[in-house]
């Protein structure tokens, strides 16, 4: 198996460094919202990875992080912490904000079929380790205190190593960006310094004692703090969107080079965006599209709902590193082509063997040519492609046209259940998503219902709508953007 490595930039061959066990780390969500089509991509994406290696016979320990602090706007340094802004807006203990996004998450990545990882620590979780390695950092003179946070020096490091290696920065060019804009920065050596701790302001609500300040860990100290915990000070493959191999990726591979005294894995995997007419989805542009809407279909750029099958189909149909253009007509083509692709893992049961000592060459062949195409860098697109060929074979079959072998049938079969159930994720879940797409419709009702009567103040009627659905196991929560529901 070959994979693209972005720190090479080439297709290196996969060869773990104590097989068979694998070792991954994967940035998962910050937690202060709704989850999304980006975090659907990034998912979904490295659950094949996950389902590949499993299938290959590894012993895979994936882990996933939650971000539930230390997340700041911009570069984690400057700006304000999204989920305490959350917290503030929804006037809810910082915690609870997180709890519920992270149950959030959970159960749009269940109805997605993406595979819980191995472990999923969180940052609040994992406060110790943090303080740990940030002094770890400082014993070694690439890190120092001001006014009680603590700052990577970024300059030092890179008279011995390179900053910018991963995602092909220039320092001095990095240092001409931020010239003109160190507001809030006069505290820092440098303006490209980060955060490996910060002093919280009377504000701040999360906050831990540290040996230099009370206060909460830097964005970028989390990730290299767990994935040493649980991985090792080196381990096999570290993934996550594109948008972090700069500055997150980045100083993670400063912090466990000085800290490990090497690089924290030997393979660096990125998937690319999700975007709009060609567009970066994003809520200032108006153009984001929350995972609940796409499954009920409550969005304006969206023709109808589509379900979690369909979606997932659609992103599998891209390859994990090219941009994935979102649209209707792209969703609904996914649509038409998973239901040929179930309809025809329907008939093969039905299939009558041929009797004649045909061989099953062809379809050794095709198997051949979609384990080709995984092993290079997953290549889903390709492999997509050529099950559309095995379907054409079955209806062939069906139709009496051209009679398959029983071991070209058995081995389609196998190819179903291992491929397309196996390593795509990819269930046939049509009557239950039906049945689904009935109550969300009905819930969804009920909700417009209470949202007439809130705006003509009819609290007894909302309130009695909310109760009812709480005492049937739906839990509304009311937020700015409107109210969502969960089932409890």
């Amino acid at each position: 198996m070959e994979i693209y490595n972005t720190l090479t930039r080439r297709k290196d061959p996969f060869v773990p460094l104590h097989p068979p066990h694998v070792g991954i780390y994967v940035c998962g969500p910050t937690v202060y919202g709704d989850p999304h089509l980006g975090h659907a991509r990034s998912a979904i994406s490295f659950d094949i990875l996950f389902r590949y290696l499993l299938h290959q016979g590894y012993k895979v320990r994936y882990v996933r992080n939650i971000t539930d602090v230390g997340h700041l706007e911009n570069d984690a340094d400057d700006g304000e912490d999204k989920l305490l802004k959350k917290a503030r807006l929804e006037q809810l203990e910082p915690m609870e904000v997180a709890k519920y996004y992270t149950d959030r998450y959970h159960d749009m990545m269940d109805a997605l079929n993406v595979r819980r990882p191995s472990i999923e620590p969180t940052a609040s979780g994992h406060i110790i380790e943090q303080i740990d390695m940030a002094r770890q950092l400082l014993d070694a003179g690439y890190a120092y205190v001001a006014n009680g946070s603590v700052y990577f020096d970024v300059m030092k490091y890179n008279e011995r190593y390179r900053y910018g290696i991963l995602s092909g920065r220039v320092l001095d060019d990095l240092l001409s960006a931020t010239r003109d804009n160190l507001e809030g920065q006069d505290e820092k050596r440098h303006s490209v310094d980060f955060a490996l701790w910060k002093k919280a302001q009377s504000e701040h609500i999360m906050r831990w004692k540290s040996p230099w300040s009370e206060g909460f860990p830097g964005w970028h100290l989390e990730c290299s703090a767990m994935g040493r915990k649980y991985l090792g000070e080196q381990f096999d493959l570290h993934g996550g969107g594109m948008d972090l191999q700069f500055p997150h990726h980045e100083s993670e591979i400063a912090q466990s080079q000085i800290a490990n005294g090497q690089p924290p894995c030997r393979y660096w995997m990125h998937n690319n965006m999700i975007t709009v007419n060609g567009q970066k989805m994003g809520k200032s542009l108006g153009n984001s599209i929350m995972l609940e809407e796409f499954f009920t279909g409550r969005h304006p750029l969206l023709a109808q709902a589509y379900t979690p099958m369909t979606v997932r189909f659609f992103m599998l149909q891209a390859h994990y590193r090219s941009p994935l253009d979102f649209s209707n007509d792209a969703l609904q083509a996914a649509e038409k082509g998973l239901k040929r692709l179930f309809d025809a893992a329907g008939l093969l049961p039905k299939l009558v063997p041929s009797t004649d000592a045909a061989d099953s060459d062809a379809v050794d062949n095709l198997i051949q040519k979609i384990y080709a195409a995984l092993d290079d860098d997953l290549n889903t697109p390709v492999a997509i492609a050529h099950l559309f060929d095995a379907v054409r074979l079955i209806n062939a079959a069906n139709d009496a046209k051209e009679p398959l072998p029983a071991a070209a049938v058995n081995a389609l079969q196998a190819l179903f259940n291992d491929v397309v159930t196996g390593i795509l994720g990819l269930r046939d879940d049509r009557q239950a998503n039906s049945r689904q797409a009935l109550l969300d419709g009905v819930i969804n009702l009920l909700l417009d219902v209470r949202a007439t009567a809130k705006a003509q103040r009819d609290f007894a009627t909302s309130d009695k709508i909310r109760n009812d659905l709480m005492k049937l196991g739906v839990e509304v929560k009311d937020t700015k953007e409107g109210s969502a529901y969960s089932l409890a």
